[in-house]
Parts: structure tokens; C-alpha cells; sequence
């Protein structure tokens, strides 16, 4: 297999095109030539267009390097730059404040766009199995991905679900060992080999719970340890890294999570929903 950094699916076919086969230069002409569209099409699709079987299509992924086709489209969503939407983006430092403004929520609209586009029915339909037949959700994040955590514990608290996210990696780590086979743990991590994060989901496996990746990289060490993924895709310009747009993502997906979950579970929902907005009622004057 040929070893590919995440975002180089361009430059690695277009560098090992002379060692495919007949079928595999067919599948990396079509990817070439369709770059914009594949982040949009099933792998049924491509297949269906090509004339080839399913199994040809997926092999040809794991020969760049991937684990299949979905997580080559999500590396070649990232990868992939409109020339006209780059020049809006690329921050500048004659730039005004109002043009920089522009270009922040031009870079937060595309990675949210991206990361809709990337998703796949099917993961996202096992996630919210394994949510609503969970007893507790647990939510994991480092850094700024803590944010997103403490974000998702806020959300899913009002479904009446028992959430909890902890900010202190020694907590984070305990609770982790307290998990049950009734339960999931959702671990957000932008690189995906956040070291303390791999660790937590070592010990959340060992104690029999689901767990489930929220990541920007599709070929990471977490994506290897975790039972499911689902991934977040945004581009780093100069003044700005990958990280802050894929938070925007990030909260987006833990939102169509709760949305989801909460209408899977309205009644359980709505009488929560009700006790705490009686209880917070005491806090306004």
C-alpha cells in the first residue's frame, strides 16, 4: 500500500499514476477530472459511472492509503481549493478589518459546507443508535476541542440524557475507567493524535463502552483506535489555522447530533427541557 499524508490525494495519484493499472488510472482520471464532484457522490456512484465494481473503486482507495472511500473524499474535501473562494480567504496584512472580517466567515461558511458534504448517512445513523441506546454520553476534548465538549454536555443535558464532559485530563481519565458497556464516549480531537485523548479511549474500550470520533483527519491514530468516526473538513490559510474553522464544523455536527437524538426522544426531551427551564427561571430577576 502506498503511504499518503491525509491531504495529498492529488499530488500521490498524480506521482504514482505511472505504477496503477488500467482500471486504476481509469478511477484516478475520473477523480482527477471530477475532483469537485467526488466530494458529493457515493462510492456507488463512481462505480456506476465507471463501469467498475464497488470493490474495484475501494481498492483503488486503500492503495493511496486509505482506509476506503470515504476517507479519501473527506481528505480530498480538504484538499480541494476554489481558486476564486482562495483569493477571498487568503488574509493579507494590508487587508482592512472589515475584509478580514469577510474572509473569516468566508473560511467558517466553506468548512461548514465542506463538512456537510463529507458526511456519511450511514455513520451518522450508527452514532445516533448507539446514543439513543446509550444510559450516559461521556465527552472528551484537549485544548479547544474542550470546548466542544463542555458545549455537547450542555446540549445533550437538556434531553434529559446523564452528559458529562470534565476540562482536567486526571478526570478525564478516571471517568473513562468508570465507563460501562451501556455507555458512549464521544472523543473530539481536530488532529486526531492528541496523546492524553488516545489514552482515554484505550481505557473507555477496556471498560466495554461505544466510542465515537469527531476529527478532522481521516488517517489518524484515532480514527484507527475508535468504533466509528465522523469527521469535520476545513483549510488553513495563513493567519488562520484549520482548527478554528473545523470548530464551527465541529459544534455544527454536535448540534445535528442533538437535534437528532432530541426528536428520537421528544417526549423524554420536552419534560426535561421544562424542569430546567423552571429551574433556571430562578435565576432571573
Amino acid at each position: 500500500m502506498i503511504e499518503a499524508p491525509t491531504k495529498h490525494v492529488i499530488n500521490r495519484i498524480r506521482s504514482s499514476y505511472s505504477q496503477f493499472s488500467e482500471k486504476e488510472k481509469l478511477i484516478a482520471d475520473y477523480i482527477l477530472e471530477n475532483r469537485d464532484e467526488i466530494v458529493h457522490s457515493t462510492i456507488n456512484q463512481v462505480a456506476d459511472d465507471l463501469m467498475v465494481a464497488d470493490a474495484t473503486v475501494f481498492r483503488f482507495c486503500k492503495r493511496l492509503g486509505f482506509k476506503g472511500y470515504q476517507a479519501m473524499k473527506i481528505a480530498l474535501a480538504s484538499e480541494i481549493v476554489n481558486p476564486i473562494k482562495d483569493i477571498h480567504e487568503t488574509i493579507s496584512e494590508t487587508d482592512t478589518d472589515f475584509e478580514i472580517t469577510e474572509k473569516v466567515f468566508q473560511a467558517n461558511i466553506r468548512a461548514l459546507e465542506s463538512s456537510r458534504d463529507v458526511q456519511n448517512p450511514e455513520s451518522l445513523s450508527k452514532a445516533m443508535d448507539s446514543l439513543v441506546e446509550a444510559e450516559r454520553v461521556f465527552f472528551f476534548g484537549s485544548g479547544g476541542s474542550n470546548i466542544l465538549a463542555l458545549d455537547a454536555q450542555h446540549k445533550f443535558i437538556r434531553t434529559g440524557m446523564e452528559a458529562h464532559a470534565y476540562a482536567d485530563t486526571h478526570l478525564q481519565l478516571m471517568s473513562a475507567s468508570q465507563l460501562r458497556e451501556t455507555d458512549v464516549a464521544v472523543v473530539i480531537s481536530h488532529t486526531g493524535s492528541n496523546k492524553d485523548l488516545l489514552d482515554i479511549v484505550e481505557v473507555a474500550k477496556q471498560s466495554g463502552a461505544k466510542t465515537i470520533a469527531i476529527t478532522n483527519f481521516a488517517k489518524s491514530p484515532l480514527t484507527k483506535l475508535v468504533d466509528l468516526c465522523l469527521y469535520t473538513v476545513a483549510q488553513e490559510t495563513e493567519f488562520r489555522s484549520e482548527a478554528l474553522a473545523s470548530r464551527i464544523a465541529g459544534l455544527s455536527l454536535i448540534d445535528s447530533l442533538f437535534v437528532i437524538y432530541s426528536m428520537k426522544n421528544k417526549e423524554k426531551t420536552q419534560e426535561a427541557t421544562q424542569k430546567m427551564r423552571g429551574a433556571i427561571s430562578r435565576k432571573r430577576v
